[in-house]
């Protein structure tokens, strides 16, 4: 009694303290609103991670899931490259990035693999979703049973193309798993995560992984971004025989996310003689989940204090002229920096040609480009024509590859009845459609008129330009 009364304010100063100790060390907090990771691909060892099993919105590197179940079901014969598979009114809704393509169009999984993974189109993950899993939701179901699988324990997904979602979420940890599972599982098909350049019709589009043909031996795999997320990129690369795989999750730009991925590799690569220096972080299957809600970064990403709205599109590469000639080439001075590499143009390289309907070699694949390439023409002619005033003779089909209007709308022609499901969008970039893929096919007004931008489970508003 004696001592408790000398010093009355021991246990109150002794109880402040323990609490603000359990505040600093005790609860799972976010550091900085960013992620980083790096593995090699052969033993999953852990050489540097930050926030690495912090829960995250995966964006548009969730079709590295979309092409892992789809090209599994290829290995095992439950469909080839070549089947056929069809636009449908759903997957013509999605929201940009997207090819554009009319409900009805016919293509090949082997072009909707490659639109997927160059350009990130929104719209051909729900047709390969559709072809291989039967809808959306049932696709879903087989990415969540390979996700638990692969021992992707923070991962769960509820659409194959990554737009906002409630309860779309994965990490770091997650994500080099999967990378991880694409290098060991499927090295035959391994080329769709590292094509450089697609040509449909006219129109070449350059991977959004600004890797690609700038850091020697780039090969993987794929970018994300909506605004929750900001700008994500699990990237790889091969020197010596030696493969690394770097993930990057909330950075401030396209060129950002690009940047921190060559610096984590330049370090993987370089440190490996005093590897023994630095402490063990084990693999990256033993890292240790955090259970926390992912960060959400929409005020700023796409909040009012950004000059221009949050796009990867928007970002065009020095050097390189719009109808795709190369200027500069990454490889004239030796040891540069990343920064200057990424800055830099991408090597020169022959963009793969896709297109619609089935598979074609030789003559019939030049006639099918010079088709795609007139609708493709038509189709802009008939834009140029809206917009001046003039009334179209007929109802125009989906424009092709990455138009820069940024507004979704739907025309009716008095004159004839409108397909269904038929719907126009052109804008660039797979994280502003701030809605779930699989919402309702769309329905025609009476008007043309842009959409009100819809609000997702994540809170977000669709930006004027948003980005993949």
């Amino acid at each position: 009694m004696h001592f408790l009364s000398a010093q009355p304010h021991r246990p109150s100063r002794f109880w402040i303290a323990l609490a603000a100790l359990l505040m600093l060390t005790g609860l799972p907090r976010l550091a900085s609103a960013e992620a980083l990771l790096l593995i090699e691909a052969d033993t999953g060892k852990v050489l540097q991670a930050e926030n690495a099993t912090y829960p995250w919105y995966p964006a548009s590197v969730t079709k590295i899931m979309t092409a892992y179940v789809t090209l599994k079901a290829v290995k095992e014969g439950r469909l080839t490259l070549d089947s056929l598979i069809t636009v449908s009114p759903v997957a013509a809704a999605q929201s940009p990035s997207k090819m554009g393509f009319a409900p009805g169009t016919q293509l090949t999984v082997d072009n909707a693999l490659k639109m997927m993974m160059v350009k990130s189109a929104n719209d051909m993950a729900v047709v390969l979703a559709e072809g291989v899993g039967g809808s959306i939701d049932g696709f879903s179901e087989m990415m969540n049973a390979t996700a638990q699988r692969l021992g992707m324990t923070q991962t769960h997904y509820v659409n194959p193309n990554g737009l906002p979602a409630e309860g779309q979420v994965t990490s770091a940890r997650d994500l080099a798993i999967l990378a991880r599972a694409v290098i060991r599982d499927l090295p035959e098909y391994e080329y769709f995560v590292h094509i450089p350049a697609i040509r449909f019709g006219k129109r070449v589009t350059y991977n959004f992984n600004k890797l690609i043909g700038r850091y020697p031996g780039a090969d993987g795999f794929k970018t994300g971004f909506i605004c929750a997320s900001g700008y994500n990129l699990v990237a790889s690369a091969t020197r010596n025989g030696r493969r690394l795989i770097a993930v990057v999750l909330g950075a401030s730009s396209g060129q950002d996310r690009a940047v921190k991925a060559a610096q984590l590799l330049e370090r993987g690569f370089s440190a490996n003689t005093l590897a023994w220096l630095t402490p063990s972080l084990g693999t990256v299957d033993n890292l240790a989940p955090i259970d926390a809600t992912p960060p959400n970064l929409r005020d700023e990403m796409c909040g009012p204090k950004r000059k221009r709205p949050a796009s990867d599109e928007d970002e065009q590469v020095a050097g390189v002229i719009a109808n795709g000639d190369t200027v500069l080439s990454m490889f004239s001075p030796p040891a540069l920096r990343p920064v200057d590499m990424i800055a830099a143009a991408p090597a020169p390289t022959e963009p793969v040609q896709v297109y619609t309907g089935p598979t074609r070699t030789g003559a019939a694949l030049l006639a099918a480009a010079a088709r795609d390439a007139d609708n493709q023409a038509a189709a802009a002619k008939k834009k140029t024509a809206k917009k001046k005033g003039a009334k179209p003779k007929d109802d125009a089909k989906e424009a092709a590859a990455g138009e820069k209007n940024g507004r979704t709308s739907v025309t009716i022609d008095t004159t004839k009845p409108k397909p269904a499901g038929a719907k126009h969008a052109n804008a660039k970039s797979d994280a502003a459609a701030d809605k779930p893929a699989a919402a309702a096919k769309p329905k025609p007004k009476a008007t043309t008129a842009a959409k009100p931008a819809p609000k997702s489970a994540t809170g977000e508003t669709k930006p004027a330009k948003p980005g993949t």
